[in-house]
């Protein structure tokens, strides 16, 4: 427990607890053992008796003797305080701490030197808002093993050598600390910030469970196999079915590792029990349908609910697909609940979902899905709060050539242009931003579009704020060669026929909505191309992207290229950033934390 009179000094320090004040390590470790004769340049402890001193305004000078080698040594202090008069007395011992150097004159000399009271060993200095004694105080009286026994000894070990330290090298590996220590470091941020999101993580009995679950036959009736991914994940949301309390679990694939089959099989399982899936879009909702009809059971009573569908009585159904206007309907009583792509929904939108589930002490089992993979660092971490499923696999490899390009390049890309829509396949071109703007040195969607429309025939334009996008994109997957747009189909419809995406401005875009756009091309096992468009000369961000298909691996390189070579990575639950913990390459230690957490 922290003391009420120290609460104060914790958040000058802007912590709250006993595990973050051990998180503050120190910026060097001074050694306060006595040295018996002047060594140069390191900083060293002394035991000189003053002989005489001098001084004017300017500058003090103290002569003093080794008590331990009888060597002399000049104490040079410019620009004295009243108190440094008052600190050197004749005939006094004193305990100096310095670097000793060499003077004009020839003679040792040690320049503001620090007078200490407290002498031997090691000793931790630390940058803090806090005066140094104050931070002292506060880490002898908190930092003690008793304080930090929830931890394995190991760790405990290396923090108390951290902070009261007994040989210097084990601490600093030249400016960096010691693996070890670091190590210690980096456990005891996860393992607090684990115990804090576990006390957070609430239990409910589910509406239903589901104990004898066959989902073989349906399996096997497919026309195609399931990855051993998409069967992963099916097994671990059986068990969450199976369970007394109701599941909570996001499931995160990536673009065209086969989602929709996990939400198919979800409803399978649970049938005769009611489910619903929202979607953020009437066209994805358009197509989650008609993926139902085509491989759900006959037997399972399906609806599509938009904003243009008629009132009807929905407890007819079996399985409700819809966009947000759901919200707005009389539901039946739920089992199941699935969300896709739920970030892409609005505030309002999630308060009313949020009533739909809770309501009473019994709540649905609710799966969430996103198509915006993460690295499997962070899906471990979300997991102490929410159950993490990763779809990892694609049931085929996608076979896309990804390509920068520059202005000198854009003649042989009109030819490949030309050559992909005389073999009926389609190309998307990305704009960044739809109107002129002197801020940004690239075309706009309406500026391109007349080039276009003049050289090539059917040409669709749509963006973020058309009212009519979803009904263009329709257009184009039936009837279009081109389609020129805003990053609006980063997610979205299924176009089996694109073969060519172009980005235009790629340096604009982060590289998980680069990833999304290079995945509405080669859905279909078709070969593919990605053009990146760039005018700037820093490529390297672009190129390590460009050799990348994987999006877990793509996430990874996206939090290396926001925080490169920063350990400071990874968002914790309060918005704060981790301190130690790097999200790129700590899997390990993740996964050594869950384990004794358990």
């Amino acid at each position: 427990m922290i003391e009420k009179s120290d609460i104060e000094k914790f958040n000058k320090l802007g912590i709250k607890s006993i595990y973050e004040l051990t998180l503050i390590a120190p910026s060097r470790i001074d050694d306060y053992t006595i040295t018996n004769s002047l060594r140069l340049n390191n900083k060293h402890l002394y035991q000189v008796k003053i002989k005489n001193f001098y001084h004017t305004s300017k500058v003090l000078f103290v002569y003093t003797i080794l008590t331990t080698s009888q060597e002399a040594l000049q104490l040079t202090v410019f620009k004295p305080k009243p108190f440094h008069l008052r600190q050197f007395n004749q005939g006094q011992t004193l305990y100096i701490y310095g670097e000793v150097g060499v003077n004009s004159q020839g003679g040792y000399e040690i320049t503001h030197p620090q007078v200490l009271n407290q002498v031997g060993g090691l000793v931790a200095k630390y940058n803090t808002p806090l005066r140094n004694d104050s931070f002292e105080r506060l880490k002898n009286r908190y930092i003690k093993e008793e304080n930090l026994s929830d931890l394995p000894p190991k760790v405990i070990y290396s923090l108390m050598q951290l902070h009261y330290p007994t040989v210097a090298d084990n601490i600093f590996k030249g400016k960096n600390l010691e693996p070890q220590i670091l190590y210690a470091l980096k456990f005891t941020e996860l393992y607090h910030y684990y115990s804090s999101l576990k006390k957070k993580k609430q239990y409910f009995k589910a509406i239903n469970s589901f104990k004898n679950i066959d989902i073989y036959n349906w399996t096997k009736s497919l026309p195609f196999d399931l990855t051993s991914a998409q069967k992963s994940v099916i097994d671990d949301v059986k068990n969450d079915l199976s369970k007394d309390n109701s599941a909570r679990r996001m499931i995160i694939g990536d673009v065209g590792s086969g989602k929709t089959m996990i939400m198919l099989s979800v409803v399978q399982m649970v049938f005769p029990s009611k489910v619903v899936l929202m979607a953020p879009t009437t066209l994805l909702a358009n197509q989650l349908y008609e993926e139902a009809e085509k491989f759900l059971d006959k037997s399972i009573n399906k609806v599509l609910v938009t904003n243009k569908t008629k009132k009807i009585d929905l407890s007819m159904f079996d399985f409700i697909i819809g966009t947000h206007a759901l919200l707005y309907r009389e539901l039946p009583k739920i089992d199941v609940i699935m969300i896709d792509d739920q970030h892409r929904f609005g505030t309002n939108q999630r308060a009313m979902l949020e009533k739909i589930l809770f309501q009473g002490s019994k709540r649905p089992h609710f799966f969430q899905f996103s198509a915006t993979p993460i690295p499997r660092t962070q899906a471990m971490i979300d997991s102490a709060l929410i159950d993490v499923s990763l779809i990892t696999q694609t049931p085929f490899k996608k076979d896309i050539i990804t390509t920068i390009i520059s202005k000198v390049e854009f003649n042989s890309l009109l030819e490949h242009i030309k050559k992909e829509i005389q073999q009926n396949h389609q190309v998307l071109i990305v704009y960044p931003l739809v109107e002129q703007s002197q801020a940004i040195n690239y075309q706009s969607l309406e500026e391109a579009s007349s080039y276009w429309k003049t050289h090539f025939e059917d040409v669709y334009v749509t963006h973020g704020k058309d009212k009519n996008k979803e009904d263009v994109l329709l257009n184009f997957r039936d009837n279009g060669k081109i389609l020129l747009a805003t990053t609006v189909v980063e997610v979205g419809i299924s176009l089996p026929r694109l073969s060519t995406v172009v980005i235009v401005g790629a340096e604009r875009l982060g590289l998980s909505t680069l990833h999304q756009l290079r995945g509405r091309v080669s859905r279909t096992g078709l070969k593919g191309w990605c053009y990146l468009f760039t005018k700037s000369t820093n490529k390297l961000r672009l190129e390590s992207f460009s050799k990348i298909d994987n999006g877990f691996d793509i996430a990874i390189l996206d939090l290396k290229y926001r925080k490169s070579g920063d350990l400071l990575v990874g968002k914790q639950q309060s918005g704060q950033e981790f301190k130690w913990v790097d999200l790129s390459q700590d899997e390990k230690i993740i996964h050594d934390v869950q384990e004794y957490i358990k």
